[in-house]
């Protein structure tokens, strides 16, 4: 009969008189200390308010709160609650174009909000068009460092832009608005691809 593994011996505690004197320098735990309050930040979701009364924001600083949110999509509603999504850090490109288009806004930029149809997909891709900068805000660019989207400001030159990074054909887009206060979308102008560029109905608001 075999006799039984040996059990593995287990380290030896230090003595308490060496682990008295085993001291880290000041600087040391300063950074430690750091570390762990930026880690608690970091960890910390935004909220609401401090988008609204951030005295800084700009688009870039919008879209780099959103680095690390999860694609969610709400099977019942359209738009969910801007806390909720900030809270539960998940949503999709419909719940991030309405909360950039509402606290972009509050800050005083002009912004639009545009659906893009695609061939082949079920279901639109909403962005949020800043006026100011001429650039988007694009739910699935968020993890990207550059998460802004370079683009002219008409609707036709925005679904070319959209459509190309989902490698697809766009057949109508629309600009719409929508609000908090009754979670509907109202249409303002729609631009189908196969019509004359020239008659689109934001032709002459950019020329």
């Amino acid at each position: 009969m075999s006799s039984p593994a040996p059990r593995a011996l287990l380290p030896r505690h230090r003595p308490r008189t060496t682990l008295a004197r085993t001291a880290f320098p000041l600087g040391a735990l300063a950074l430690v200390a750091a570390l762990v309050t930026l880690a608690g930040t970091a960890l910390r979701a935004v909220t609401l308010d401090e988008l609204l009364n951030d005295p800084k924001m700009t688009p870039k600083r919008f879209a780099d709160h959103f680095t690390d949110f999860r694609f969610d999509s709400d099977p019942f509603f359209d738009v969910i609650n801007p806390n909720q999504f900030l809270a539960q850090e998940a949503g999709d490109c419909i719940d991030y174009a309405a909360l950039a288009d509402y606290v972009l806004k509050h800050h005083g930029y002009k912004t639009r909000l545009i659906r893009v149809e695609m061939a082949g997909y079920k279901a639109g891709h909403a962005i949020c068009y800043v006026d100011d900068s001429r650039v988007y805000l694009d739910y699935n660019n968020r993890s990207y460092f550059f998460n802004l989207t370079k683009s002219k400001p008409r609707i036709r030159e925005v679904a070319n832009k959209v459509a190309a990074s989902f490698r697809a054909n766009w057949t109508f887009a629309q600009e719409f608005t929508f609000s908090y206060d009754d979670y509907l979308k109202r249409a303002v102008y729609t631009v189908v691809k196969t019509r004359p560029p020239h008659l689109d109905p934001d032709a002459k608001r950019y020329p």
